[in-house]
């Protein structure tokens, strides 16, 4: 247990090989949405306060606000918080979403694996079939993992995008 924390390197490169090719594909689709779920993180906590502000702004320098003109620019202005803040979603589902699929990919290139030790040997040894079925679990396991932090990181981000719209909305007041 202590050579993990001595070579982590050399842990996640094992970690690897015993998963198959197809764990290396799950590890960058989960470095890619996890730089895009900090990304999200940090436009919550900096940038989000200055787009707030500029709407505000913005609306505070209207002489009107009465009109139907005027509620059409306070809907544009909530629409564009709304947007920004709404950035990279998309791509972060579409990752989450294909991380267990790529597990899945990755128990049946294992469990080809297994047939085709069984095929060779003419044998079902289990000395034999035990890198495949292993290689079968490990990258089903990485998949589910990263899915499911990817669905509480996106169950966070969505209740910051929901606050950010609506304090927007609400300070912007239709009266003078």
């Amino acid at each position: 247990m202590a050579e993990i924390f001595l070579n982590p390197f050399e842990a996640i490169r094992a970690f690897l090989l015993a998963g198959g090719n197809v764990l290396l594909v799950i590890m960058i689709v989960t470095f890619i949405m996890w730089a895009l779920i900090v990304e999200r993180i940090i436009f919550f906590a900096t940038g989000l306060g200055a787009l707030q502000k500029r709407v505000e702004r913005q609306w505070a320098s209207r002489p009107e606000r009465h009109s139907w003109y005027a509620h059409a620019i306070r809907e544009k202005l909530i629409s564009e918080v709304d947007v920004e803040s709404r950035a990279n979603f998309g791509v972060i589902k579409g990752l989450v979403a294909v991380s267990p699929l790529l597990g899945l990919l990755g128990t049946v290139t294992g469990m080809i694996e297994v047939f085709d030790v069984m095929a060779v040997t003419g044998s079902s040894n289990a000395r034999l079939m035990a890198g495949g079925i292993s290689k079968a679990t490990i990258p089903t396991m990485a998949g589910l993992v990263a899915s499911l932090s990817g669905i509480i990181a996106m169950n966070f981000l969505e209740r910051q995008q929901k606050r950010a719209v609506s304090n927007v909305s609400s300070r912007l007041a239709l009266e003078d």
